[in-house]
């Protein structure tokens, strides 16, 4: 093994054990969000809690989470009640049952999905002659990708199945056919279309984890039949491994298909090209401009989409010698296929379902590309270059996990109203549209002592007094996430400001807090 080699894996390792370290730190200190909820009460066989008027404690909101379900049962609470298909949630019920309940081991999980994505990130670079360490340094700094990686859904999990099956149609491709009169034959086109059939396989398998993963997956099938038109043996090998789970995921997709209308506002062309630059440029080099307001923020921003552009031309500039050059016609469709993908599902839906953590799927064929062109360059060049780019996305890396502009707020409104409710208290939370991701992200944050009530968008102001009328002070949870809960956030405020038995007490983070100055009710 040479010097070069050996150096080569060493850097890789090192990337792979600081994606450890990154990846459980964002799992650990991140907020919990609004869509982990769905996992956390699909994995305890829960398909919708139903909140009474009672106030009820962070403490019993998770241990109401610790129940066990079914395949059955986690089948019929997906096709009823949610938009996704079962792989992932399966994998999680497996891996709750095997570690215990709880939203740090359901991210766990999806970090482990992670990091078995960048390895075969590295050895897809391997296989198309691109520098592995710094193709899953890129893919690594991609905000993207490691904000994927930390949260309890199925993108990780679709990411390193897409992963996987393309790595195995690399590998069907390259594995030539020996002479006719070779004896070998036969063993070796059994090898080709094995590979190719659980290449297929594997990437129905990620539509079977998320249905967006069907972009990638389409794109690296349609690269196998142009890469080898006159000999369609591996296309269709692939195709039927790709058709075997079809009948699972129709059979989801049409029941769900109806369930979650007017999520996304209406298609518009331009303003649906805006939003996939504008992610796009983030799942790259996040949220570098929420962290600066006014004129900084546009030129912040302005920078940022100079140097992707730059490099983007630098790309195309040195196209011939970036991989092999079936690998780099791959990589290209791959990373395309994400942003075309949702533009043509938003046509077709009348919609425009465009958000980073979907465009999150192009990172790591946009990491391999650009490694390509930089090991073209001079090596003072590739390390001056490199070195700015993997600055800057841990720069956007550090601030995924400690600012509060890249996190979904229901820690730091948890603690707010923690603070102020103490120590009679009662806190307030909307609804939202069907009382599971607001109320449980906040609940999930919320210390085991804390009690809450779930105010509904038609409950009248009257009611909303009535129900809080056994606490001296009432702490308002401003948590408006979705069209529901910010009418609702609307009508709590209402009901407390200017009214003669409440007085304005105290205010904080995304809370407001009112005493009560009349007697009992």
């Amino acid at each position: 093994m040479t010097f070069g080699r050996i150096s080569s894996h060493i850097g890789s390792l090192a990337v792979f054990l600081v994606a450890a370290i990154l990846l459980f730190g964002t799992a650990s200190w991140r907020s919990a969000e609004y869509d982990e909820q769905y996992t956390l009460l699909l994995v305890s066989g829960t398909a919708r809690p139903a909140w009474s008027d009672a106030a009820f404690t962070g403490a019993e909101v998770r241990q109401s989470q610790a129940g066990e379900t079914g395949v059955r049962q986690l089948a019929d609470n997906l096709r009823q009640t949610d938009v996704h298909p079962p792989l992932y949630f399966a994998a999680a019920a497996a891996w709750r049952d095997l570690v215990g309940p709880g939203l740090l081991r359901a991210r766990i999980l999806s970090v482990c999905f992670g990091l078995g994505a960048l390895a075969l990130v590295g050895w897809i670079a391997r296989t198309a002659r691109i520098p592995p360490a710094w193709a899953m340094a890129f893919t690594l700094g991609s905000y993207g990708f490691a904000y994927t990686a930390g949260i309890a859904r199925g993108f990780a999990l679709a990411q390193f199945l897409n992963l996987a099956g393309i790595a195995l149609l690399m590998g069907a491709e390259r594995c030539r056919r020996p002479a006719a009169a070779q004896p070998n034959l036969t063993q070796t086109t059994l090898r080709q279309t094995a590979l190719a059939l659980s290449g297929g396989l594997l990437l129905g398998a990620a539509t079977f984890a998320n249905y967006l993963a069907v972009f990638v997956a389409g794109a690296a099938l349609l690269w196998l039949l142009l890469r080898r038109p006159r000999e369609p043996r591996l296309w269709l090998a692939a195709c039927g491994g790709f058709a075997l789970l079809l009948p699972a995921d129709l059979w989801f997709f049409l029941a769900q298909r109806d369930s979650r209308a007017g999520q996304f506002p209406p298609f518009d062309l331009i303003h649906a090209i805006a939003l996939l630059a504008r992610y796009g440029a983030g799942s790259i080099f996040g949220g570098l401009p929420l962290y600066v307001g006014g004129t900084t923020r546009l030129l912040v921003s302005g920078m940022l989409g100079g140097l992707l552009a730059a490099l983007s031309a630098l790309v195309l500039w040195r196209w011939r010698g970036l991989a092999r050059p079936s690998a780099r016609v791959l990589l290209v469709m791959a990373a395309l296929a994400p942003p075309v993908g949702l533009i043509l599902l938003g046509l077709a839906s009348n919609s425009t379902p465009i958000e980073l953590r979907y465009l999150a799927f192009a990172t790591p064929f946009t990491a391999l590309l650009l490694a390509g062109g930089l090991a073209t360059l001079p090596r003072r060049a590739r390390i001056g270059i490199g070195g700015c780019i993997l600055l800057i996305q841990a720069v956007s890396l550090a601030g995924m996990v400690t600012r509060a502009e890249t996190m979904q707020p229901a820690r730091a409104t948890a603690e707010a109203a923690a603070g102020l409710a103490w120590p009679k208290g009662v806190v307030l939370v909307p609804h939202g549209n069907d009382g599971v991701g607001v109320v449980l992200a906040f609940a999930s944050e919320a210390p085991d002592w804390l009690p809450m009530l779930v105010v509904g968008s038609n409950d009248p102001a009257s009611r909303i007094r009535i129900r809080a009328g056994a606490y001296r002070r009432v702490v308002l949870a401003l948590l408006g996430q979705d069209g529901s809960s910010r009418a609702t956030v609307q009508s709590m405020q209402a009901a407390f400001a200017r009214q003669p038995c409440w007085r304005w007490a105290a205010s904080g983070f995304n809370v407001v807090a009112y005493d009560r100055i009349c007697g009992e009710d």
